[in-house]
């Protein structure tokens, strides 16, 4: 059996309603910016995350988790890696 390397990348993305960070699953052969081609392809209608917190821009506090999300792309306002995303 063949094993193929995966390379997960902890992203947090925005839309209009919530903060969501989650690990997203990159191809093995990606090129200078992977996560960028990965996420900016034509076929590809959702971005699935996995081991996701959602927290609610609002302030309303309908905040929740869930192990798998598969967000649609035109609700994705922003994508950063995590540890972009904590950089003051």
């Amino acid at each position: 059996m063949l094993s193929v390397k995966v390379k997960k990348e902890r992203i947090v993305v925005e839309t209009d309603r919530y903060r969501i960070e989650g690990d997203i699953v990159l191809p093995p052969n990606g090129y200078a910016n992977p996560l960028s081609n990965y996420i900016n392809r034509d076929d590809q209608e959702f971005l699935c995350l996995e081991n996701v917190e959602l927290v609610a821009l609002d302030g309303s506090g309908r905040n929740w988790t869930s192990p798998v999300l598969n967000l649609r792309r035109r609700h994705v306002r922003s994508v950063v890696p995590k540890n972009s995303a904590n950089r003051e």
